[in-house]
């Protein structure tokens, strides 16, 4: 009979969602309740979509820090059109290929002029955020589409929409990382690019796919966010990046590449958002504020947790490789 594997980096991560969860309802009777686990799940739904894309970048070794800047600028691009007249099936496609546009220039930057993948992000960061208030002129611009208004509003089986969008794009990101070819060949060329290219792959196709799926999770996390708040934001979502990173840090993804799954990302996603709804809940003053040094402190763990794993793998290796001669 097959042994069942267990991944014990998950059983931690349950562990101490469990644990947050617990914490927090003993600090506030309301925090354990259908409506505040449905509100930390919308909260997490723009998080999760981003977290997707940063998982196959930080498995390959590759990272994005533009996620935030661009959201806000494909919001604001799809409250522009519709707002013109253009229907909600055109806005859609248009938001869609500009976000495609972008993961490609992200891709190009990487492969072809060869900047590391932060400084190349971290330029089209600035970018889109600039392009976000240059074409609304620095102003909310609203919305009154019928469809842009349902997705917002819409409650299928009890769940909002975007909760819906945030589950599928997980089970098929976590499918196709798992199961595929293409899941095989990220995790490949996050171990060792140039073995990879050795084996007849392209990490460089795989970099460039990775990136237009973050350009298409963005479009769709940017057009989400605007049914919800029925206007286009060009100052909304900043540091939306840092949490995501965070999260699939702190769900297990090694930022040497090569290491890291799609379920660990889903608790991190929930660790992160159970935090934030959590010290709003509790009455601590100035939450919001201290909800940056939380997560700094998450990250700082996360980082460290990587860093001996990554010890202990290298001692592992070693000692098998002695055992070997």
């Amino acid at each position: 009979m097959k042994k069942l594997k267990i991944n014990g980096n998950l059983i931690v991560l349950v562990v101490a969602l469990v644990i947050e969860i617990a914490a927090f309802s003993l600090l506030n009777h309301n925090f354990l309740t259908t409506v505040n686990m449905v509100n930390i799940l919308i909260a997490a739904s723009l998080v999760g979509l981003v977290a997707i894309g940063h998982t196959y970048l930080i498995i390959e070794g590759q990272n994005d820090l533009s996620p935030g800047s661009l959201v806000a600028f494909l919001g604001v691009l799809s409250s522009l059109l519709v707002s013109k007249g253009l229907n909600f099936g055109v806005t859609l496609l248009i938001t869609m290929a500009a976000g495609v546009v972008v993961g490609l220039c992200n891709a190009f930057m990487v492969n072809k002029l060869k900047l590391e993948a932060f400084i190349a992000t971290l330029v089209t960061q600035s970018v889109m955020r600039g392009f976000a208030y240059i074409i609304c002129d620095g102003k909310s611009i609203g919305i009154m589409n019928q469809t842009f208004i349902w997705v917002g509003k819409a409650r299928p089986l009890g769940l909002p929409f975007s909760v819906w969008l945030m589950i599928i794009a997980f089970i098929i990101g976590g499918v196709i990382l798992a199961k595929t070819r293409f899941g095989r060949s990220v995790y490949a060329i996050g171990g060792n690019a140039q073995a990879a290219r050795l084996a007849g792959m392209n990490p460089q196709r795989i970099v460039t796919i990775s990136f237009v799926v973050m350009g298409l999770l963005c479009s769709i996390g940017g057009i989400v966010y605007v049914a919800r708040m029925q206007s286009g934001q060009p100052s909304a979502n900043v540091n939306l990046e840092f949490d995501a990173i965070t999260a699939v840090i702190l769900g297990g993804v090694s930022f040497a590449g090569g290491v890291g799954n799609m379920g660990g990302t889903v608790i991190g996603v929930l660790l992160i958002q159970t935090f934030n709804t959590g010290l709003n809940m509790v009455g601590i003053p100035n939450a919001n504020f201290w909800q940056y040094v939380g997560k700094g402190a998450l990250l700082l763990i996360a980082l460290t947790a990587d860093y001996i794993r990554k010890v202990n793998t290298e001692k592992r290796l070693l000692s098998e490789s002695k055992r070997n001669r």
